[in-house]
């Protein structure tokens, strides 16, 4: 069918991948940071377009047909009527926002009603709350303001020329905070509400859609933001779940319906196949470890997996609710970890070590079990992030979870789901591909870890932190 490329503008680089559009096979492969340092609040656009030209240098897109583009997700780009940018892109976890969204969430009338307007409820990190931000700080910008676009929207906008046309993928518009995954429309009041008037919003166009052509000829798809992209690229579906291993982590389950959760604890995203992608988040996932290693005298997390290794399944008795930042799953913001079952056997460093790696994976388990709760179907779990590597975490995650968990091979799944969409929407303008079924693509290479003969003891494990949580925090997930 041809040649495609898909672009991951990252929160600090661009990635390029290219792609045979038949198989999925990795071609090529471009790289570029972003010119700026650190990771700004506010940052130019232009320095994402710096980027994407510096990591497509070199002749890498030669003889690509389409690309596609995932960016970062929850940075909005205000423009004016002329489509000139109002003022920096405002990016990332913005905590100057904290305030603004608990604003918002006042004046829609509680969690609740937020949730039924569009499935979440509004953090400091959503383009609706930044919005609010704008609003009450820089009236004079948000005056001004009259297209709304994320970072994705905004770089297939580049590529196409800036036409008059705008557009943007449901995935991308379900993480708004302004548009419904449910019923799949814009609630533009909620943009009044957070911004002061109605601005331009992109048409949302189907994930198997063009957006444009360039004046070469090179198709540009729909685009998407960051997280859909990877789990396009990773070819997740029905029963399948992703478990990220961050700072803090994040739960997500591919889910053919949109869930309402007046709790707030589910986000409910669409993906980027026409299906939904309902998201957990916990705040303490490696912050765990890399607290438990500080307290330990470790310097990496490898001597911490390998000083865990050393204990055995239960850690001696000790379990540890890693609430160190507090707790967002479930809902406990002001209070602290917990570590219980302290005996004077169990008072070793590797039970220790061994029990901060049993709570970062329960405190998953719970968010797992908030999705199970609304029928979601998980039979297997792809395992992401760094610490997906520590022996520590694959010797206990199958059994704690409670299923097959699949470690992929590290690799650009961003970028690899964007080329994935840029082959969809080919195969589609050529007659050749059906806009209901994606390609199917090479699965990525991946270590398979089976709960095994562990199960028992992983899920013995879970009931004792599960009895832990409900002596310290009763009703934690009813509240």
């Amino acid at each position: 069918m041809g040649i495609v490329a898909g672009l991951d503008s990252s929160p600090d680089f661009t990635r390029i991948v290219v792609c045979d559009a038949d198989t999925g096979a990795v071609l090529k492969q471009g790289y570029a940071p972003h010119p700026v340092e650190g990771r700004p609040s506010d940052i130019d656009p232009q320095a994402w377009l710096l980027s994407l030209g510096e990591a497509a240098g070199g002749g890498l897109l030669e003889g690509v047909q389409a690309i596609g583009v995932s960016a970062q997700q929850n940075a909005i780009v205000p423009l004016d009527a002329q489509g000139n940018t109002v003022r920096p892109a405002l990016v990332g976890g913005d905590k100057r926002a904290q305030v603004p969204a608990a604003d918002l969430i006042d004046a829609l009338g509680g969690r609740e009603a937020w949730a039924q307007a569009v499935g979440s409820v509004p953090q400091a990190a959503q383009p609706v709350t930044k919005l609010r931000w704008l609003l009450k700080n820089e009236p004079d910008a948000a005056a001004r303001t009259a297209v709304l676009l994320q970072a994705h929207d905004w770089l297939v906008w580049q590529l196409l020329g800036r036409p008059v046309r705008r557009t943007t993928d449901r995935g991308g518009a379900s993480g708004t905070g302004y548009w419904s995954a449910a019923t799949g429309a814009y609630r533009t009041d909620l943009v009044e509400l957070a911004l002061g008037h109605q601005a331009m919003l992109p048409e949302v166009i189907g994930p198997a859609d063009a957006a444009g052509t360039t004046p070469e000829g090179l198709l540009i798809s729909a685009g998407t933001g960051e997280t859909m992209a990877a789990a396009f690229g990773l070819g997740i579906g029905l029963g399948d779940a992703v478990v990220s291993l961050g700072a803090s982590g994040s739960v997500m389950a591919v889910h053919p319906e949109a869930l309402v959760d007046n709790t707030g604890m589910i986000t409910s995203l669409a993906d980027a196949t026409g299906m939904h992608l309902p998201v957990v988040t916990t705040l303490n996932a490696v912050r765990t470890l890399r607290g438990t290693a500080e307290l330990l005298g470790l310097s990496d997390l490898e001597s911490l997996s390998e000083l865990a290794m050393k204990s055995t399944p239960g850690s001696h008795g000790l379990v540890f609710l890693p609430y160190l930042e507090g707790e967002r799953t479930p809902s406990l913001p002001h209070t602290a970890g917990t570590l219980a079952g302290l005996r004077r056997e169990a008072m070793k460093p590797e039970h220790l070590a061994r029990a901060s790696f049993e709570g970062m994976l329960c405190g998953l388990a719970d968010a797992l079990d908030v999705l199970r709760g609304r029928g979601v179907e998980v039979r297997r779990v792809f395992l992401l992030g760094a610490a997906a590597e520590l022996a520590a975490v694959q010797a206990a995650a199958p059994a704690i979870f409670g299923a097959q968990v699949v470690v992929p091979q590290p690799a650009d799944y961003a970028a690899i789901g964007a080329a994935r969409q840029a082959a969809w929407a080919l195969g589609v303008s050529q007659g050749t591909l059906d806009p209901r079924t994606p390609p199917v693509w090479q699965p990525a290479a991946a270590q398979i870890l089976e709960p095994g003969e562990e199960l028992a003891v992983g899920q013995a494990v879970r009931q004792q932190f599960v009895s832990v949580r409900e002596q310290t925090h009763p009703g934690a997930f009813r509240s």
